[in-house]
């Protein structure tokens, strides 16, 4: 007998399924490449393919409704993602351990797209879009997910690293725990999810095609939206410099001094990003919303837009200074991630308001798709930038970046006034 009632037995956990693997194939890999020996130009092209099956959302994202149930692609790709994790744990000590995780890692990150998308359709589905308690706690636990990740996991693989002094069977370890966990919660969901649909719906060829001429025609009409180029060059630049920095940052915080870095261990990186750093972005989120709530998007999208952009001035100042002392590398981390987060509502919310009208959901998810490839193309590269010309220059050309964000930020006002003219 299902006992699924009350969200509470389902929500919290869903949600927090949903951040963990995500924040493993985003941040957490990075870490474990650069402690493999891989240039920081071969970490952040690898790792930055993991974006993809978000890039491509909004072309297989019809299909998921169509083929199975939510509950069934939970579940499904609740299992993958566990078996993958696991399967990575198994190889790590291995020669042949890079070809492997990486392919296994591809494995996890287009199950986890998939789960994201299944796990967000039954939120709506039960919950509908507004529910303000529930809204709350899923976001909880989501920023939870974040914070284990990015901070428990990685200290644990740094103290495992202190204890057996090898890299390669401490991190086996950690993502044995991880797939433990996983697996269990998969059980856990098994119980609880709730069944609201149909079994199964049958998926002809016919049937394909006939979504392949929705997709088509649904970013047709996203195109012939009035200033759809406008608002397209801001979702492509407004987030130029976090792209580039998205996987740099994290190589400079854990890269020796003699290379340019700061020298963080695996224990002092979990403190400073995955604490404090995890603390800012879910403090600069919160002042975002509230402004956005009493203000509008037209009042502070310049101050997000700064907010954005100038806080990537602590990481030129931390590349001259090289500071040893923990509290300035965090405060610094702090004020980043609170910029990033206040200023990231913004784009958000930009994105919200363009698409809103006819097919809003459908252009939702090009949009989020086009936001997903303003993060791949530029960490792709930022590597290879870095490598080049160091981390100082690096920085430098980063913060000159920002001249994107002002650029896109004015392309967006004049799509939010020629919008409101039409009223």
């Amino acid at each position: 007998m299902q006992n699924t009632d009350n969200p509470l037995r389902w929500l919290p956990s869903l949600y927090f399924f949903k951040g963990l693997p995500y924040v493993v194939l985003m941040v957490v890999s990075t870490v474990l490449y650069k402690q493999m020996g891989l240039s920081n130009a071969e970490v952040a092209f690898y790792t930055s393919w993991f974006y993809l099956p978000w890039v491509l959302k909004p072309f297989w994202h019809p299909y998921v409704s169509r083929i199975a149930t939510r509950r069934w692609w939970i579940l499904l790709t609740e299992i993958i993602i566990g078996a993958s994790m696991g399967s990575i744990a198994f190889t790590l000590p291995s020669p042949f351990n890079l070809q492997a995780s990486l392919a296994l890692f591809w494995v996890a990150s287009f199950s986890c797209a998939f789960h994201n998308v299944s796990a967000d359709g039954l939120y709506l589905d039960e919950m509908g879009p507004r529910h303000n308690l529930i809204y709350f706690i899923r976001t909880t636990f989501y920023r939870l997910a974040t914070f284990v990740a990015q901070g428990i996991l990685v200290m644990v693989a740094g103290n495992l690293q202190v204890m057996y002094r090898g890299m390669g069977y401490s991190w086996s370890l950690v993502f044995y725990g991880l797939s433990l966990f996983l697996l269990l919660t998969w059980i856990w969901h098994g119980i609880f999810i709730p069944y609201t649909q149909p079994a199964f719906k049958q998926l002809s060829i016919l049937g394909i095609r006939q979504v392949l001429g929705e997709v088509s025609d649904t970013t047709k009409l996203f195109f012939r939206k009035p200033y759809a180029i406008y608002a397209t060059i801001f979702m492509l630049l407004f987030k130029l410099p976090e792209g580039l920095l998205s996987k740099v940052s994290i190589l400079f915080l854990i890269d020796g001094a003699h290379r340019g870095g700061l020298g963080l261990s695996p224990q002092e990186y979990g403190l400073v990003a995955g604490t404090i750093g995890v603390a800012g972005l879910s403090l600069g989120g919160i002042l975002g919303a509230k402004a956005i709530a009493h203000g509008g998007i037209k009042r502070w999208l310049w101050p997000m837009a700064l907010s954005l952009t100038i806080p990537n001035a602590t990481y030129l100042y931390l590349s001259y200074y090289l500071p040893d002392n923990i509290f300035i590398v965090g405060l610094c981390v702090f004020l980043e991630q609170v910029g990033y987060g206040f200023g990231f509502v913004a784009y958000i919310m930009f994105i919200k308001r363009f698409v809103m009208g006819y097919l809003h959901k459908a252009h939702l998810t090009l949009g989020k798709a086009f936001m997903a490839l303003s993060i791949m193309l530029p960490a792709m590269f930022s590597g290879f930038l870095q490598q080049a010309v160091g981390y100082r220059t690096f920085f430098i050309i980063v913060l000159c970046s920002s001249v994107a964000t002002i650029i896109a930020t004015i392309l967006a006002i004049i799509t939010l006034k020629a919008k409101e003219a039409r009223k």
